[in-house]
C-alpha cells in the first residue's frame, strides 16, 4: 500500500531522464530531424526529462554551432512536455561558461555540468569551477560526478558547500559510492536541497531505494516506461515490485552498459527498435559490430524490450 505520510520527493528535473544520443547522418553530419523525432519518441515512452549534448550525446565531437542547434531543436520538439537539460561542461572553465550562456539562449530548462576532466584539479578548483557556472546564468544546475571518466571525484565537502548555492539543485551521481551519496542526501537533501539522480543504470534501484529523486539513464532510451514504473514503485514503498523491474532489465543493462561504450550500444539499440535510422557514431568511437548487435538483440528480447 502507498505510504500516504511519505513526503513528496523533490524532483527539479523530473524523475526519468534519458541521456539522449545524438543522431548523425550516413556521412557524419548532425541529423536534427532525427534528433527531434527521437526526443519526441523518448517523451512519449515515459521520459519527463532529457539530457541533451552530454556524454552519451557524444558532446566532445560536437562543434559549438552543432551544440546550440541540437539544443534548440530538442527544445522546439519537446520543451513544452519535458525538462530539457543541456550538457555544457568541459575542462576549461571559460569555455564551459560560454557554452552555458549559449545554452540558456536556446530555452533549455537547466545545465548538466561535468567535473573538469584530464586536468585533475584540486577540490578547491572544482568548487570554484562549479560556482562560476552556477553564477553565469539564471538556470538551475545539475552537477555531474563521474570520476571514472574525469579522473577526479567531487568530495562530499565540496558537494555540501555547493548545495548552499540557490541554482545548484541536483547531482547526477556516477561515482558509484552509495555511502557517500547517502551522506550528502542526508545532509543536503529534501525540498530545496540537492536532488540526487542515479547516473549509473547498474545502480538505479539502489540509488532510488536510498532516496534518489530519479535517474539519468542510457538504458531508458529503450526502457523509459519500466524505469518510470520502478520510480513509482519505490515512491509507493513497493520494493518487491521495484526489484522485479530491476531484475527484468538486467540483460538490457548488461548489453548496453558493460560490453563496450554505452553510446555505441545504445545507438545500435535505437537502430534495432527503429528509433533512429542508423547507428553511426563519430570517431574516436566506432560502430557496434554485427556480432555485438546480434547479442544486443538477444539481450533486449530477454528484457522484453524488443
Amino acid at each position: 500500500m502507498p505510504d500516504a505520510t511519505a513526503p513528496a520527493v523533490h524532483r527539479p528535473f523530473g524523475a526519468v531522464l534519458t541521456a539522449m544520443a545524438t543522431p548523425f547522418t550516413a556521412d557524419g553530419a548532425l541529423d536534427l530531424p532525427a534528433a527531434q523525432a527521437l526526443a519526441e519518441r523518448l517523451v512519449d515512452e515515459g521520459n519527463d526529462g532529457l539530457v541533451v549534448a552530454g556524454t552519451t550525446g557524444e558532446s566532445p565531437t560536437l562543434a559549438e554551432h552543432e551544440h546550440d542547434a541540437l539544443l534548440a531543436a530538442v527544445v522546439e520538439a519537446v520543451g513544452s512536455r519535458a525538462h530539457v537539460v543541456a550538457g555544457c561542461g568541459n575542462n576549461d572553465t571559460d569555455h564551459t561558461l560560454r557554452r552555458a550562456r549559449a545554452a540558456e539562449k536556446t530555452g533549455v530548462d537547466g545545465l548538466l555540468v561535468v567535473t573538469p576532466y584530464y586536468s585533475k584539479p584540486p577540490q578547491e578548483g572544482l568548487y570554484r569551477h562549479f560556482l562560476a557556472v552556477a553564477d553565469a546564468t539564471g538556470l538551475p544546475v545539475m552537477l555531474y560526478d563521474i570520476p571514472g571518466r574525469t579522473g577526479t571525484a567531487v568530495s562530499t565537502e565540496v558537494l555540501l558547500r555547493l548545495a548552499g548555492h540557490p541554482r545548484v539543485v541536483a547531482v547526477k551521481d556516477a561515482k558509484d559510492d552509495l555511502f557517500a551519496s547517502s551522506q550528502v542526501m542526508a545532509a543536503a537533501g529534501g525540498e530545496g536541497g540537492l536532488a540526487y539522480y542515479s547516473g549509473s543504470d547498474q545502480l538505479n534501484l539502489a540509488h532510488l531505494a536510498q532516496g534518489a529523486a530519479g535517474v539519468v539513464s542510457v538504458v531508458a532510451h529503450v526502457a523509459a516506461g519500466p524505469y518510470a514504473a520502478m520510480v513509482a514503485a519505490v515512491d509507493a514503498g513497493d520494493l518487491p515490485a521495484a526489484r522485479q523491474i530491476h531484475t527484468r532489465l538486467l540483460p538490457a543493462v548488461t548489453a548496453i552498459m558493460t560490453r563496450t561504450q554505452g553510446a555505441i550500444m545504445v545507438k545500435a539499440a535505437l537502430e534495432l527498435t527503429g528509433a533512429i535510422p542508423n547507428r553511426h557514431v563519430r570517431l574516436p568511437l566506432v560502430e557496434a559490430t554485427d556480432e555485438q548487435v546480434e547479442q544486443l538483440s538477444s539481450d533486449l528480447r530477454g528484457a522484453d524490450l524488443l
